[in-house]
């Protein structure tokens, strides 16, 4: 049998019981595959990473070492989060690095999406790198990837060795939820006791905020889209609509529009937010809000978040807009 094959018969993970079943099963499986090894994981924040260490922790407690590595693009209080649930609250082996400058020096007048891209992405490994080479005696490797990961990729697993850790590093893979999709990993993951603002995370890029901050990041306009986009999250949440839309986001171009501030002009950059329902990201329809939550996050945003002047809605759905801006 295939072991990045699903099977046939797999039943799909949509139960308590069934999750609890699962996670016992892959308790005695890690175990088996670790022995007394140590284990290293490059823990983000997002679903399929905190499942894992969650996951891990159960199994082999302190043999797992979870690195965060806090790249500046974090929306805000996710950071602050994982150190909270995985660091005090499941008492996990947490390394936690602060590259903020580091990843905001390198990106400095960059300008272009896709070399934003790579810049964040090789530095990840990088900083990653440096913090496994100073640990000693680890020869596993564990990563989140999930069965879309393995379609997507044909076969060969995306996220291999977190992408491309040097050819030294030889480590084994622990892939305890490869066989998983994304709905069944949240069920495992509440049933392991994660918080819903954790499990239910809405789809986050890898480069983070840096792909919503569009054209060449600055530290102020930076600022200024995490807190508008906190704004955003914390009234579709206040409203009972986070579980019924698939994303929504704030994006800050670098841009500046004439506006009026305490009876004087203002110049200052708009806000786009952006909300979306889709089945496979290949197509999307853009989310109907309710007038009056859109004013009410409009007004929140303009007298709360320093150096925004207006608020715009993209309408556009996907064909012809991507989702994300960048």
């Amino acid at each position: 049998m295939d072991p990045n094959k699903r099977p046939d018969d797999m039943v799909r993970i949509t139960t308590p019981e069934l999750a609890q079943a699962f996670i016992e099963e892959q308790v005695e499986a890690v175990r088996a595959q670790v022995g007394d090894g140590k284990v290293l994981l490059a823990l983000s924040g997002g679903v399929d990473s905190s499942v894992v260490a969650a996951l891990l922790i159960k199994a082999i407690g302190k043999q797992l070492t979870c690195v965060h590595v806090n790249h500046g693009l974090m929306r805000k209080g996710e950071s602050e989060q994982v150190c909270q649930v995985f660091g005090d609250e499941l008492d996990a082996n947490l390394v936690y690095v602060d590259a903020t400058d580091r990843f905001l020096d390198l990106l400095a007048g960059v300008e272009e999406p896709e070399t934003k891209r790579k810049i964040i992405g090789a530095e990840f490994i990088r900083v990653f790198e440096e913090e496994a080479r100073k640990l000693e005696g680890v020869s596993f490797l564990a990563q989140g990837t999930i069965y879309p990961d393995i379609l997507e990729s044909d076969g060969v697993k995306a996220h291999h060795n977190v992408g491309g850790l040097p050819d030294d590093m030889q480590f084994e893979l622990v892939e305890p939820v490869k066989l998983l999709f994304k709905d069944e990993v949240r069920v495992v993951g509440r049933e392991l006791g994660l918080p819903a603002s954790m499990v239910d995370r809405q789809p986050f890029p890898g480069p983070g905020l840096g792909v919503r901050c569009l054209g060449a990041i600055t530290r102020d306009r930076l600022a200024a889209l995490r807190e508008a986009d906190a704004i955003l999250r914390e009234e579709i949440a206040e409203a009972g609509l986070a579980g019924s839309i698939w994303q929504y986001f704030v994006a800050v171009p670098d841009f500046r529009a004439t506006g009026v501030r305490d009876d004087k002009r203002a110049y200052e950059w708009p806000a786009i937010i952006r909300a979306v329902n889709t089945v496979d990201a290949m197509t999307a329809d853009v989310v109907e809000i309710d007038w009056a939550l859109l004013k009410k996050i409009t007004a929140r945003i303009l007298a709360e978040v320093p150096g925004i002047c207006r608020v715009c809605y993209d309408l556009t759905p996907k064909p012809t807009g991507t989702i994300e801006w960048e």
